[in-house]
């Protein structure tokens, strides 16, 4: 059930997130590499996220701690990771190097941030799931 508390919690997240971005595209500017480096950082990060924070309820019926879980799930997953990370600058910068004249690096950039993406979630998926069982 999506409710206010909820899309405020991801609200708060989601500015967290996009100041860390800007922080660090400012400290190196946004070229292919350190964009590619934040999505794949942040997918990480949600890969642990949703590992250690199991999808669960925040209705009325589930208890205090459930609902507490849930908030931070929300808070640090589409929240914080998902201000964090940026595929609308990919998208930017695919335009940018197809209008260079650079074809495959505008096919082959965005593809490569998918894959490590996808590889760096379930590492942190797998980390995130030893940290969560103890082991």
């Amino acid at each position: 059930m999506v409710t206010l508390t909820s899309m405020a919690v991801v609200a708060v997240g989601g500015a967290a997130g996009t100041f860390a971005r800007v922080v660090v595209s400012e400290l190196a500017p946004p070229a292919l590499t350190v964009t590619l480096a934040i999505n794949v950082v942040g997918a990480f990060a949600l890969g642990v996220v949703l590992t250690v924070l199991p999808e669960g309820g925040a209705g009325r019926r589930e208890g205090r701690r459930q609902r507490r879980r849930h908030h931070a799930r929300l808070l640090l997953g589409p929240g914080l990771c998902g201000g964090f990370t940026t595929y609308s600058l990919i998208a930017l910068q695919v335009s940018t190097l197809a209008r260079a004249g650079d074809g495959v690096g505008a096919m082959v950039y965005p593809a490569a941030t998918l894959v490590l993406g996808g590889v760096a979630t379930v590492l942190g998926m797998a980390l995130g799931s030893r940290a969560h069982d103890g082991g």
